[in-house]
């Protein structure tokens, strides 16, 4: 029943909050809040095997789905978006469906999220194989045209991950790595935009994030599969190469220039005291990992 769902139930805390003054109001949900990072820090050991279980997709050619209804659909909309201008991939690798469609991502289409047939329909239209990698998202953890895909991408033989917010949960029971983050009631009973979104974009956040760090588009913390293709990320380009380099402003500028543009490509000429060629050979050996194309011999990324 969904009045058992942990989403569904009254939150004791902002009972009265109607009646609170604007900052009192304020503290609640800053406070409920707070739960949020520790209810998904319980979930670390479930996204791992989920971040791993990603990575080794991608790294097979396979792509990453995400597909959810209302705000988890949205949310999943959100982090595939990202990913490109974030790591320069392919809108491709990371796809989002959301029951309703486009419409959805800007008002509410009813009933959209009420059939599994869609779900299912809708990964088969996008192509959806066994190559590839699917993540449920449903604060609930019973939203149908999530279960739906969930459903096909099982009887293609994808490997599939779930994410929601109440213990338990049908969607859950349906994939091979469940995540559920319990951040508790809502201070708006089942408004699950507040809490359950929160702890869903944190996930997200590690799901997207992970991977690619873990596919070698990041060194150290530096995003160096940056596209300098405005000035703003021309900028950004030359200091993440000063700082990767151990260069000044202006050679960095100048490794940028010389590497066509390529910000790995300038970090490892920078590094290796080596011409364009050269530092495309290593990074070519290193799978594109700027780590291992400046020191063959360690998997560390500290500089």
């Amino acid at each position: 029943m969904l009045e058992d769902l942990l989403t569904e139930q009254p939150n004791p805390a902002s009972v009265g909050i109607d009646a609170l003054p604007t900052a009192r109001v304020l503290e609640l949900i800053n406070h409920e809040d707070r739960k949020v990072a520790e209810a998904v820090g319980r979930e670390i050991p479930r996204i791992a095997l989920a971040v791993d279980a990603i990575v080794d997709t991608l790294t097979k050619n396979g792509r990453l789905f995400y597909v959810g209804a209302g705000t988890s659909g949205r949310l999943g909309v959100l982090d595939a978006a990202e990913c490109p201008p974030t790591f320069s991939v392919s809108p491709e690798l990371v796809q989002a469906l959301i029951a309703g469609g486009e419409r959805a991502l800007t008002s509410s289409v009813e009933r959209a999220e009420d059939d599994p047939a869609a779900g299912a329909q809708d990964l088969i239209d996008h192509g959806f194989t066994a190559r590839d990698v699917l993540v449920g998202i449903a604060a609930s953890g019973r939203t149908p045209y999530v279960l739906g895909a969930v459903a096909r991408a099982r009887e293609l033989g994808a490997t599939t991950i779930g994410i929601s917010c109440t213990p338990g949960s049908e969607l859950s029971r349906a994939v091979d790595i469940p995540i559920e983050s319990l951040p508790g009631p809502e201070i708006l009973t089942g408004s699950t935009r507040m809490k359950a979104g929160t702890a869903t974009k944190l996930v997200l956040n590690m799901l997207s994030t992970g991977a690619m760090i873990r596919l070698g588009y990041v060194f150290g913390n530096l995003m160096v599969n940056v596209q300098p293709s405005n000035d703003k990320l021309r900028d950004r380009a030359r200091r993440i190469v000063a700082q990767a380099a151990q260069v000044d402003g202006e050679r960095a500028a100048a490794l940028l220039v010389e590497a066509g543009g390529n910000v790995k490509t300038a970090i490892v000429m920078g590094r290796k005291g080596v011409g364009r060629r050269e530092a495309e050979e290593l990074l070519a050996r290193a799978d594109g990992r700027v780590s291992q194309a400046i020191n063959p011999s360690t998997h560390r990324t500290d500089f």
